[in-house]
């Protein structure tokens, strides 16, 4: 970076998600609750999956990555949140700032590479039941989630070289509760065009590339599913895949609706409440979502409570 490039702020103030004093303590105990569930609600999935070796399939191999995702996730954002509702400066230096948008830009990707993954893998198991063994195996499993993490951070690597272009003048306050690109670049004084453009076009690409690649295996699937004259196997299909498809239907439609748009129409408001959809709510239904429904994840369940108790 030359020097013309550097900010000349060395830090932000975080606004937070509102500026009323009355609503901090409600704020903080309400984040607190649901990132105390997202944590320890996904670690109980990572947990069962882990001690359980009737789980160590890839459909549940992927589903543990997804939870650690979630954790990290989650806390890359949360925890600087509630430090902030009662701090008196509420201040993240420059670098930290840069940090935090780095890994919340990554664990997304990652969240929305191994979305597409799980489609795969529902597929698979449905449209080719018999080969599923074959194809899956556990090396082509460990190889799908590394290239799920390389993509991630080359392509929050992209995003943050822009990120570090920008120029922030008197201005320093982020009217949101953390680093998130859209507010960052409402505030700086510097031309925005190169890192919209990133957003609108190499971000739809990876985004909306892993929706369609979704959207393409459930139609395979759905066309597999109606072929099929039993009407208990299709229910049995389709249990399968209603858990992922909420978890895709919540965490694409919130992004979606955040981020690809022109930046002139962009709310804080209703960014901030959206934002939370898919950085706090849905990381923290996801172990509900896919345990409630799951026989495998509630037998293991049962087991893991049996053996402590004995």
């Amino acid at each position: 970076m030359d020097n013309n490039n550097w900010t000349s702020v060395s830090h932000f103030v975080l606004m937070g998600m509102s500026t009323r004093p009355e609503e901090q303590i409600p704020l903080f105990v309400l984040f607190l609750f649901m990132y105390m569930i997202n944590v320890s609600g996904n670690f109980a999935i990572i947990t069962l999956i882990i001690s359980s070796p009737r789980l160590h399939t890839p459909m549940y191999i992927f589903l543990g990555n997804l939870a650690l995702v979630d954790i990290c996730f989650t806390s890359t954002t949360v925890p600087k949140m509630l430090q902030n509702i009662f701090s008196s400066t509420k201040a993240i230096s420059y670098m930290g700032c840069l940090v935090q948008t780095y890994f919340f830009i990554c664990f997304a990707a990652l969240e929305n590479f191994l979305l597409a993954v799980m489609a795969y893998d529902r597929y698979i198991a449905i449209c080719h039941p018999f080969r599923y063994p074959m194809i899956l195996t556990r090396m082509l499993c460990s190889q799908l989630v590394a290239v799920c993490h390389v993509f991630s951070h080359l392509h929050a690597l992209l995003h943050i070289y822009f990120m570090g272009r920008l120029v922030f003048c008197a201005d320093n306050k982020i009217p949101h509760f953390f680093c998130d690109l859209y507010p960052l670049m409402k505030i700086s004084c510097s031309s925005t065009h190169l890192n919209t453009l990133m957003i609108h076009t190499e971000g739809v690409i990876v985004i909306n590339g892993a929706l369609a690649f979704i959207i393409v295996s459930y139609a395979c699937i759905i066309s597999v599913v109606l072929r099929n004259p039993s009407a208990k196997g299709k229910w049995k299909a389709f249990s399968t895949c209603g858990s992922h498809l909420t978890v895709v239907a919540i965490f694409y439609g919130t992004l979606t609706w955040v981020y690809f748009r022109p930046l002139s129409s962009y709310s804080v408001t209703k960014g901030r409440i959206l934002t939370v959809m898919y950085t706090v709510v849905t990381p923290m239904l996801n172990p509900f979502i896919y345990s409630l429904r799951n026989g495998d994840i509630k037998g293991a369940f049962r087991k893991w409570i049996s053996r402590i108790q004995t």
